[in-house]
């Protein structure tokens, strides 16, 4: 299968290499076990005997030992710098009171997780899972930092705790979202990200790059950068689609959330990025967030009277961002979780189909993050004009539970959130990613959560949940070549190895998996991810060129 020479004109023949005695999902053929790729590309999948008819010398054989080979992941929705500075500064996800959250920022400034300013940064602190619910003081938490700079984004990164020193850096004192405590929301809160991030494009690209190589390790061939004003400069969204350019790391697939007010002011923002995007869309926020009390609701939250959260757009603003946007045949979204604020971004809709027409609405691809909370009648509409869902399975897992910050937030409404079946049942497409650092870059947990969702209605099956995190992820950023996301020939050759203990089918209703899992159905098979434990991978490669391998591949 060797060809005499490369698309660059060289005569360096391509790498072949024969995958073989594991396990292949693809389409092609659902008892495949090997494969062949052939320089960037997969050339070949099927049987084993197959495979020893056609293997010889020139190729790079790699024995599976029993490992599957599925197309990589695609996070339909992710943060690089954001994801970088979490792994790298305060985890606080394992705190549970103010005084365990002190104690961290004061080791910190001896143990060298500080940034190269000096600010203490952290993140994934959650108060609903302390004993005590009481916020440190502004005074107790500059006492601890040693008068540093203090910036800790609470685990739905939509409020924070900051320091007195950052509060007079970053201007804080009379801005909507600061009470003179410690905690910051809405524009408060954008001020102090922003001031908190001044730091060395060097420390930017290496957040970055660990945030990547995150991915890589655990399967992902492919990740949405949701970049917006907001939340990062300009020169953060060009170094994030930088990393494309050798393919040494998965791809960056790039958007930019800023409000657009005509088509030709859509056209100046794209033109004056410095680099393309797939859309004006991402987190450009309708709403915020459950956690932090600023998504948007029809009713009260049921532990804050009074409290609707936050509408961060006007329909008519978003109606023009959404017409200007379908008359240039790009991608636009927002972020919306609440309720009332997915209500907005449906009349939205409905007015920018009356100025830019329905069908170029409809073939624009317009996206949503998030939408938690979806009525059927939402479903409909969110139907009408094929817009995508992006949405993330482990924020059922992590806060969907009895008792759990949904039930504490939202009363008998908890029950409604995230639903993933009726989203496939309306016809609303859907792609699925972790909205990292919210949550991990954990592929399969996010698979289980799919399919172990706290309300039974919702779940759907582990092929479903496994297609929403492959294969859609690439529709939903309107990627050109259909064949990505699938091990077929002519396909580019994006794909992870995993090792794994069993592989079965695995459905939301329990009555037809006895009848899946015969042979006879040709249904792929996929990890049993009722052990609660997680494949490991041991190898990504992107068309063709590996990103990441365990020893364990070859060993």
């Amino acid at each position: 299968m060797n060809q005499p020479g490369t698309p660059d004109g060289s005569t360096q023949p391509r790498k072949v290499t024969m995958y073989r005695n594991g396990s292949v999902y693809t389409a092609a053929d659902p008892f495949a076990t090997a494969m062949v790729v052939d320089g960037d590309t997969v050339a070949w999948v099927g049987s084993e005997q197959a495979a020893s008819s056609i293997a010889d010398s020139s190729m790079d054989v790699i024995d599976l030992r029993g490992a599957l080979l599925a197309p990589g992941f695609v996070d339909s929705h992710v943060h690089l710098t954001e994801t970088g500075l979490a792994l790298a500064g305060l985890q606080l996800a394992g705190v549970r009171s103010s005084r365990e959250l002190l104690d961290a920022v004061a080791a910190s400034t001896t143990d060298g997780t500080v940034s190269t300013d000096g600010t203490v940064l952290g993140h994934g602190w959650d108060e609903t899972a302390w004993h005590d619910r009481t916020l440190p003081t502004p005074e107790e938490l500059g006492r601890a930092a040693g008068g540093r700079p203090v910036y800790l984004s609470r685990i739905d990164v939509h409020s924070a705790l900051v320091s007195p020193s950052l509060v007079a850096a970053a201007g804080l004192q009379g801005m909507d979202g600061f009470d003179g405590g410690t905690r910051v929301v809405r524009a408060a809160h954008t001020a102090a990200r922003l001031a908190a991030r001044q730091f060395p494009d060097a420390d930017r690209r290496s957040y970055q790059g660990t945030a990547l190589c995150e991915a890589a390790a655990n399967g992902y061939v492919a990740v949405a950068e949701m970049s917006a004003p907001h939340l990062c400069s300009a020169e953060d969204l060009r170094m994030a689609a930088s990393w494309n350019d050798d393919g040494a790391m998965p791809e960056v697939l790039p958007y930019w959330g800023q409000l657009a007010t005509s088509a030709e002011h859509a056209q100046s923002i794209l033109d004056g990025l410095g680099t393309p995007v797939r859309g004006l869309a991402g987190d450009l926020n309708i709403d915020g967030s459950i956690g932090s009390r600023t998504a948007a609701l029809q009713e009260d939250y049921s532990d804050a009277a009074g409290q609707r959260g936050s509408l961060y757009l006007s329909v008519d603003d978003a109606a023009k961002h959404l017409a200007a946007c379908s008359l240039l045949g790009i991608q636009a979204g927002f972020h919306v979780i609440g309720d009332a604020g997915l209500e907005a971004a449906l009349d939205a809709l409905d007015l920018a189909a009356v100025e830019a027409g329905e069908q170029r609405v409809r073939a624009a691809g317009h996206r949503f993050e998030h939408v938690e909370m979806a009525s059927p009648s939402a479903l409909e509409r969110l139907a009408k004009y094929s817009v995508t869902v992006s949405a993330q399975p482990a924020f059922d897992a992590a806060w969907g539970s009895p008792g759990g910050l949904y039930e504490q937030r939202l009363g008998e409404r908890s029950r409604e959130m995230n639903p993933f079946a009726a989203f496939y049942s309306k016809g609303v497409p859907v792609a699925f990613g972790s909205d990292s650092p919210v949550t991990p870059l954990r592929p399969w947990s996010s698979v289980r959560a799919c399919l172990e969702h706290n309300n039974p209605e919702q779940r759907i099956s582990a092929r479903a949940a496994f297609l929403g995190h492959t294969r859609a992820g690439w529709r939903a950023s309107k990627y050109r070549n259909p064949l990505m996301g699938q091990l077929v020939p002519g396909a580019p050759a994006s794909f992870a190895v995993w090792e794994v203990e069993e592989l079965m089918v695995q459905v939301a209703d329990n009555r037809v998996q006895s009848w899946s899992t015969d042979p006879r159905a040709r249904t792929p098979l996929l990890p049993a991810l009722d052990t609660g434990k997680d494949p490991a991978c041991l190898q990504t490669v992107r068309e063709g060129r590996e990103l990441f391998a365990s020893p364990g591949l070859r060993g």
